[in-house]
């Protein structure tokens, strides 16, 4: 009987593995191709994994909830019309069309996982910190390896923590909550001969404390409701961001009267042609991109004492979601595109954001993020940092608001559309210079836009 492997896919260069969330099939279902099997959730998104072959379930290999390694087979598919005499030739040839259907990536997948495997071996071989991870009987996914590698985390004090994962297997969550109460762990111990305490106490940088988060209880009448997946993921990168990034927000107050009034007359003309809503959004996002191109340093990343100038300007445009949450969808060479294409792209993320369908490579390399606080009839905002970018803008509500107008006869006031615009900007690198002169260049493509422009 040919038989088909269905293997964990990679979900983005950076993860290395994801969590069954649902099972849409069992053993001994027929499945059609491209019928969806399961869904999986990674740190990054949230996917559907469709079939790539037609048969019927023969084995799923892992239960809801399990955390898998990329590469790993989570079913076995048994392909139609294998079993019989006459039917084998038919077999075989619907094994090899089916092979030859699965993604590239599929492939690619492979080759990675036996470079990772050769890899993984060939770091075994090498003391790891604290111990060596080939002294341990535990399994350990190489996600976790690599914090325990990069927050220097021995083997004997993965050894003491307690995995949540299938089988006791230690997951990330796990380690990253290790880290939290890290500082109220007695230090491991260590083989080699301790040094000398002074010597050492005066090599040792000062530590900083380790902050908890005050213990809350619930009281009469309290409801507890445990936060899902992704607000706990939300929860943990707002913390980390600001613990990376001293934050800093310049504001501006922007009029925009010519802007709304060249859209009030543009939007059911650009409905009719290009079948797609005109925002604001679209117009926001058009400006940031140029005053980006302008200001490249705000365009940018830290890496140690090292700022990376990013080449292409992609643009995360927040969206919050029916269940509360927020999730970022990245307009990919945003100064390349027009207000046209660009109200295409975001009108597409959005309603794929909403319906559950990005791709991982829907909200990954961003390197500017824009959020729209008007969108809830709020006037400021002050938006966290979308780590590793330097920058983030808020744009606020547009109200109709008296201001003086100066004219060749004098000084008038008039009611005209005005908006506040708002960026947070990492002051390891963007100054308030820098990131001022940003802002106001975003404002000043934003006032001067011009009303007798077509579409």
């Amino acid at each position: 009987m040919s038989t088909f492997d269905i293997l964990m896919p990679k979900m983005g260069e950076s993860v290395e593995e994801a969590t069954i969330t649902k099972w849409f099939v069992k053993a001994g279902d027929t499945v059609e191709e491209d019928q969806v099997l399961l869904e999986i959730a990674t740190d990054k998104v949230d996917s559907e994994i469709p079939s790539p072959v037609a048969g019927v379930v023969k084995e799923i290999k892992f239960e809801t909830d399990a955390l898998v390694p990329v590469g790993e087979i989570v079913a076995i598919i048994s392909l139609e019309g294998s079993e019989g005499g006459e039917e084998t030739e038919s077999a075989e040839k619907t094994d090899a069309s089916a092979q030859q259907e699965v993604p590239k990536a599929a492939e690619e997948d492979k080759v990675k996982m036996e470079k990772a495997s050769t890899a993984e071996a060939t770091s075994q071989e090498a003391p790891a910190t604290g111990g060596d991870f080939k002294d341990s009987d535990r399994f350990y996914s190489p996600l976790v390896k690599s914090i325990a590698k990069e927050e220097n985390i021995s083997v004997s004090e993965l050894e003491s923590i307690k995995g949540s994962g299938k089988e006791g297997r230690v997951t990330k969550d796990d380690v990253l909550a290790f880290l939290k109460t890290r500082g109220d762990q007695p230090a491991a111990s260590s083989q080699k001969s301790a040094p000398d305490e002074k010597s050492v106490q005066a090599a040792k940088p000062a530590e900083r404390p380790a902050f908890k988060a005050p213990e809350v209880k619930a009281g009469p009448g309290d409801e507890v409701v445990e936060m899902d997946r992704l607000r706990k993921l939300i929860a943990d990168n707002m913390v980390m961001s600001k613990q990376v990034s001293p934050h800093v927000t310049s504001i501006v107050e922007a009029d925009v009267t010519n802007l709304v009034l060249w859209r009030n007359k543009q939007k059911d003309a650009f409905l009719k042609k290009y079948g797609e809503k005109l925002t604001f959004m679209p117009i926001f996002t058009y400006a940031a991109a140029k005053a980006l191109r302008d200001y490249p340093g705000v365009n940018a990343s830290v890496s140690g004492t090292n700022l990376i100038l990013r080449k292409n300007v992609n643009i995360g445009i927040a969206v919050a979601l029916p269940s509360g949450n927020l999730i970022v969808p990245v307009v990919k060479q945003a100064d390349q595109k027009n207000v046209v294409g660009l109200a295409s792209d975001i009108n597409r993320l959005a309603t794929q954001a909403r319906d559950n369908k990005l791709s991982p490579d829907d909200i990954q390399g961003g390197t500017f993020t824009i959020t729209n606080f008007g969108s809830f009839k709020n006037a400021i905002g002050t938006p966290i940092i979308n780590q590793p970018q330097v920058a983030i803008l808020a744009t606020g509500t547009i109200e109709k608001k008296p201001a003086v107008l100066e004219t060749p006869t004098g000084d008038v006031i008039a009611i005209r559309h005005k908006m506040y615009l708002s960026l947070s900007y990492d002051h390891r690198v963007v100054d308030g210079a820098l990131g001022g002169y940003f802002l106001r260049k975003v404002a000043d493509y934003l006032e001067e836009w011009d009303i007798d422009s077509d579409i």
